[in-house]
């Protein structure tokens, strides 16, 4: 059937009907509120041109009303003679899981789940301190080391630390001073920016987990012969819950994965050396 067939198996109903016949109780239709007269199954139906009408407003207010039922989120707290609302659904930017961290210990998070996301949390983290420029100076490598690292290795590790930190061929060699500073005029810049982790292994009271990152490195200023240039790494953490918390016990670090560089202009020294003292870094959760 076409939509013009004009319906005339319906033109010799009892009533003398000569429109299309639709309407009557015997189809299925969509009531409106309204008064007998513009109701078919209360008297008279309306003209034909009204009807159209009534269907496009009749759409709508089912739309709405699905926008509205949509809205509401369901649950059995959302019946009339409730007092209580039902709990919204978290929106597509909420966090989810457990709270990730407690407290801050030397500007680094701490305290952490005893599970796969705290243990995934602790590793970025402590990442990101163990690459910042704090660790050139021997103040705050101290107590990067002592939040970092599981007391039975910190000493060992800090100790080693400091051999390669203080070292003044190595400094001279990344454009700092022997104090581990920046000449005047320069910007030192060491930050590391993960873009992922990954739990390798887990157990009651240990884990193994890998972060991928990318790391600026270098001295932003007129004249310098060490430019921020950005590398990538993969960093895997072994972890052991001491004291209430995640801590390091040992890591290692591999290349890559590198993507391929874009054929952008790379920024001037000025712009590089703003842009990391207005940017401020981030700490990381699951």
């Amino acid at each position: 059937m076409s939509l013009g067939d004009d319906h005339g198996g319906y033109r010799g109903d009892t009533g003398g009907r000569v429109d299309d016949g639709f309407g009557g109780t015997g189809q299925t239709r969509t009531r409106l509120p309204g008064t007998p007269e513009t109701d078919s199954y209360g008297g008279g139906r309306p003209p034909r041109g009204s009807r159209s009408v009534i269907t496009v407003v009749g759409v709508i207010v089912l739309l709405l009303a699905a926008i509205v039922f949509a809205n509401r989120g369901g649950g059995d707290d959302d019946s009339p003679g409730s007092t209580s609302k039902a709990p919204r659904g978290a929106d597509p930017t909420a966090a989810t899981g457990v709270k990730p961290v407690k407290g801050l210990s030397e500007g680094i998070p701490t305290g952490y789940a005893r599970d796969a996301q705290g243990a995934q949390s602790a590793a970025t983290n402590y990442l990101v301190a163990l690459g910042s420029d704090g660790m050139y100076e021997d103040d705050r490598r101290d107590r990067i080391v002592n939040t970092v690292y599981a007391p039975a290795v910190a000493t060992t590790r800090r100790n080693g630390l400091d051999k390669v930190y203080s070292d003044e061929k190595f400094l001279t060699r990344i454009g700092l001073t022997p104090e581990g500073t920046a000449p005047t005029g320069m910007t030192f810049i060491s930050r590391f920016n993960p873009m992922g982790s990954k739990v390798e292994k887990i157990g009651s009271d240990s884990a193994s987990v890998s972060v991928w990152y990318s790391a600026l490195f270098g001295l932003a200023g007129e004249g310098s012969k060490s430019p921020v240039t950005e590398s990538w790494y993969t960093n895997t953490f072994e972890l052991k819950w001491v004291g209430g918390d995640w801590k390091v016990t040992d890591f290692t670090q591999k290349d890559g994965p590198a993507p391929v560089g874009r054929d952008q202009t790379a920024s001037g020294a000025e712009e590089m050396a703003e842009a990391v003292q207005q940017f401020g870094g981030f700490t990381y959760a699951r």
